[in-house]
């Protein structure tokens, strides 16, 4: 160790007269410097263990005494048997079995085992007996070999999508956690991968860990990536790490949990966890009709660039990545995750940003190639697109009532439509831009300032067509020009502009119920409420109207 015992004690001293402690606890010296790693900068991490059952905080105390940064920490003997009890009842198991133990359990039980007794060998030698350290070895072998199966698994997928640099960064990567399960095997069991270079020296003469060097030290260009890419593959499996050879046809396309497809109008739509919701454009839209689960990889990919998609297998490792699809090895699924960092998952990209962010036909992809996430949790887009569409045909509705008021010169009916009109409209415009629940209908107009633009020209159109109140056919004809120009500023800022006439056709009213089946189905699915009881009826149906016989609801009458 860089200290020695009297540095140690005299360290330790100063700082148990620092805190509170039991006379009876056992004080050890952990991490790094314990391992005989460590320099000048190096934390002093103390580990306090206190004879009893009863849990203690684990949150650590920092000191700084002669010049170094001491750390304590405190376990009852309860919690670290319960920690030592868990990994030992892992011994023997199958290696994707250890894998699933927690990475901070494994480094807790590590740190004790290798630690450095300042005071109660005793009691810490009673506290090992419950995990023998050559059974830790065996099962830390086992837990870095699987997640460099795993990591050199992902990077043959990409390798086989194309994406090189990727396949190189995962295979490195997997060679890494490989070097680690070798380093196990020979009794180096220290987890956190900071001084796996100082590790590796204790192996002199080692012709694998030459071999290691010389691969990681390399430098290949841009063309010699895919081969540097095949060394590691090689070179983990000659470091004990069977299973990962590099053999594409291995490689199936799997459905990921909870993603579902969501056709609206022209757009597709892809909902993740019942929480986020992609748009797809055109590009990525085609290589997502390839998807076919059960299908090879290398398949679909060539399947892909068959429809004129250029590159598609970036598209494909972007589906992945996002958690859309999973990778399978021979029907087990690949889950790459670098312990010790930040768990992989699938991935969240910032979201897409557009004003407005919601058109009748959902989302409006960025650009051709984009699986673009919304700024909205998937229940909310649900609930302002149903409440967009049900906005546009407020707007319809109340046309159509109007037209019947005024010629009939019912003026205060008239009046009222108006604003059931100009009403409908701002639902449209506030729902297009994310705003779920809506504000009551008296408060529509002043909530116009949730929005990120100001939108004078609505703003000034609805406070007249509020305020005017038709007493003449020529008023009339006023009126209606006024909220013809009303409707056309709202739906050319909500993305409206295709909802069809309603009330004008048969071919209109069909375009306005596949319109609203695509977004209630949707809406249905994420437990939204629905904008009126009727439309259960339409979900009920497929989309058609419930009395009408077959090919009637196009007919006109």
């Amino acid at each position: 160790m860089i200290l020695d015992e009297a540095e140690i004690r005299s360290l330790a001293t100063q700082t148990l007269e620092r805190v509170g402690h039991p006379a009876s606890a056992a004080l050890v010296l952990e991490g790094s410097i314990a391992e005989g790693f460590g320099n000048s900068r190096s934390d002093i991490d103390f580990l306090l263990v206190a004879d009893q059952e009863a849990d203690l905080p684990t949150m650590p105390t920092i000191f700084f005494i002669d010049g170094r940064r001491v750390e304590i920490r405190t376990r009852s003997v309860g919690q670290i048997v319960d920690h030592l009890q868990e990994v030992n009842g892992y011994v023997g198991r199958t290696a994707r079995r250890i894998a699933a133990l927690d990475e901070h359990l494994l480094n807790r039980c590590q740190r004790l085992l290798r630690a450095h007794v300042v005071h109660r060998p005793d009691l810490v030698g009673k506290i090992r007996d419950h995990l023998a350290y050559d059974d830790f070895a065996a099962v830390m072998t086992r837990w870095w070999a699987e997640h460099a199966r795993q990591s050199i698994r992902h990077s043959v997928a990409l390798l086989a999508l194309d994406q090189v640099e990727s396949a190189a960064v995962w295979a490195r990567a997997g060679l890494e956690q490989a070097a680690k399960s070798y380093l196990a095997r020979h009794g180096e069991t220290y987890i956190e991968p900071k001084w796996l270079s100082l590790q590796l020296d204790r192996l002199v003469g080692n012709p694998l860990v030459e071999r290691y060097w010389q691969i990681t030290n390399a430098e290949p260009d841009a063309g010699g990536q895919t081969e540097h890419t095949r060394d590691c593959i090689r070179l983990v499996a000659e470091l004990g790490v069977p299973g990962c050879a590099e053999d594409p046809q291995r490689l199936v396309v799997a459905r990921a949990p909870a993603v579902t497809t969501w056709q609206i109008d022209d757009q597709v739509h892809l909902v993740r966890d019942r929480r986020d919701v992609f748009v797809l454009g055109d590009a990525a839209r085609r290589v997502w009709r390839r998807v076919v689960w059960g299908r090879p990889l290398a398949e679909l990919r060539a399947d892909a660039e068959r429809t004129g998609v250029a590159d598609a297998g970036e598209l494909i490792a972007a589906y992945l990545r996002y958690g859309l699809i999973r990778i399978t090895w021979r029907g087990v699924p690949i889950s790459p995750r670098l312990p010790m960092a930040a768990p992989l998952g699938a991935v969240t990209p910032a979201p897409a940003i557009s004003s407005p962010i919601l058109g009748l036909a959902g989302a409006e992809p960025p650009h051709p190639r984009a699986i673009a996430l919304l700024p909205l949790p998937a229940p909310r887009f649900a609930a302002a697109a149903m409440a967009l569409m049900w906005g546009n045909f407020m707007i319809e509705n109340a046309m159509e009532d109007l037209q019947g008021a005024l010629d009939r010169k019912q003026w205060g009916v008239a009046a009222l439509t108006t604003a059931r009109a100009v009403n409908g409209g701002l639902r449209a415009l506030l729902s297009a831009h994310g705003v779920s629940p809506l504000p009551p209908d008296p408060e529509l107009l002043p909530r116009l300032d949730l929005l990120p633009g100001t939108y004078p020209q609505i703003r000034v159109l609805a406070e007249r067509l509020y305020a005017t109140v038709a007493t003449s056919e020529e008023d009339a004809r006023r009126l209606l020009t006024l909220l013809r120009e009303y409707i056309t500023e709202i739906r050319s800022a909500s993305g409206g502009e295709a909802f069809p006439s309603s009330f004008d056709s048969a071919d209109g009213w069909q375009r306005t119920l596949d319109i609203g089946y695509d977004l209630l189905r949707l809406g249905a699915y994420l437990d939204q409420q629905l904008p009126l009881d009727e439309a259960q009826d339409l979900l009920s149906s497929g989309g058609v109207q419930p009395h009408a016989r077959t090919g009637a609801a196009t007919q006109e009458t």
